[in-house]
């Protein structure tokens, strides 16, 4: 491994938890500084990935869950192949991901193996971690898989992204001023903060002087949240729906500062060196995201029905009862403590 020069990191998961291997990608950096490191992430993640200079190119995969497009992914894995990579590492190990690895033909293949899985994973790597040896946050489990090839832990874990220079005109014609931007949903209903504490936090922090901008997801059910937001506040300053990941980066960093629950833009805005305030249910999200965070950084819901053991039945598909106990004071007091006077209008 110390004499690869060609390296293909592969990372297929949900679109938020693509920037989750970046502390992973920068050991590998550090450990061969003069390697050429390539990603192969979904088509819809690239823009995460892609203005990080230390990368040597990213390569977006088209992607339907649950459905192969072979037409277009074959010239992509053709491309691939051609760059005869010395060393690949797929840092998720699902189906879609072991199949790649072995596609791409690099000489040494390393993944993470969950055991009772599609038994041909096995055999699309030459070195496999079971992942019951692995840590349940994403991030340090991307960091330890690469201890199996004696490649030591970046200099210091943390998430990054870079926004694209171009887009920061539109971004300011969109975001004027910088605010502290309020995403409301999460691809997952059982995520969410209720609307109606985004009301109440509304009225606090506007009472308080800070300036307040809301977004939501691009999709129905996530834009339908928002508008009864707006139903309940009038006054509210919405974002438009923005399907350009590339140009929601820039607004991002626009931002004073981002609250919001276990969702991309969460993520996404502690990459690129915004301050966040995470929302947090007591089960799955916070094991698996909130340890790469300052514990100033979350806040936590409380006890509720479900835990750890229920995270896959029905029980825990909906809002429930730990988001709902976070209160609005809470999240203004933690607003307070970290943007403080700064953070207010006028300031």
């Amino acid at each position: 491994m110390v004499a690869a020069k060609k390296i293909l990191a592969i990372q297929f998961k949900y679109l938020g938890d693509a920037v989750f291997v970046t502390p992973a990608l920068r050991a590998l950096r550090e450990h061969l500084p003069d390697c050429e490191l390539h990603v192969l992430v979904a088509e819809e993640a690239a823009p995460v990935l892609e203005n990080l200079p230390w990368l040597t190119k990213v390569w977006p995969m088209p992607r339907t869950r649950g459905k192969a497009r072979i037409r277009e992914s074959w010239p992509i894995i053709r491309a691939l192949r051609r760059e005869r990579f010395d060393f690949s590492v797929d840092f998720v190990g699902n189906d879609r991901g072991a199949i790649l690895s072995f596609l791409c033909g690099a000489s040494e293949r390393l993944g993470a193996l969950e055991s009772g899985r599609w038994w041909g994973r096995k055999i699309c790597y030459t070195r496999t971690v079971p992942t019951e040896k692995l840590p349940d946050s994403w991030v340090r489990r991307h960091v330890e898989l690469l201890s199996a090839c004696q490649i030591p832990p970046p200099k210091s874990v943390h998430l990054e992204a870079n926004a694209d220079p171009a887009l920061s005109g539109e971004a300011a014609r969109l975001l004027p001023d910088a605010k502290v931007i309020c995403h409301l949903t999460t691809s997952q209903p059982k995520k969410e903060w209720p609307v109606f504490r985004w009301a109440e936090f509304y009225r606090l922090a506007a009472a308080a002087g800070y300036a307040l901008a809301f977004s939501s997801g691009t999709n129905p059910r996530e834009r339908a949240l928002l508008d009864e937001l707006k139903a309940m506040e009038p006054e509210i300053v919405t974002l438009p729906p923005t399907p350009n990941l590339r140009l929601f980066l820039a607004i991002l960093k626009r931002a004073k500062l981002v609250v919001a629950g276990d969702t991309g833009p969460l993520h996404f805005a502690a990459a690129l060196g915004v301050p966040v305030i995470g929302l947090f249910t007591i089960g799955d999200s916070l094991l698996h995201t909130a340890p790469i965070y300052q514990k100033e950084h979350v806040i936590v819901g409380g006890s509720c029905i479900c835990d750890t053991r229920f995270l896959d039945s029905s029980i825990c598909q909906e809002a429930h009862p730990c988001m709902e106990s976070i209160q609005p004071y809470q999240v203004l007091q933690r607003l307070d403590r970290i943007l403080g006077v700064a953070g207010k209008i006028g300031r």
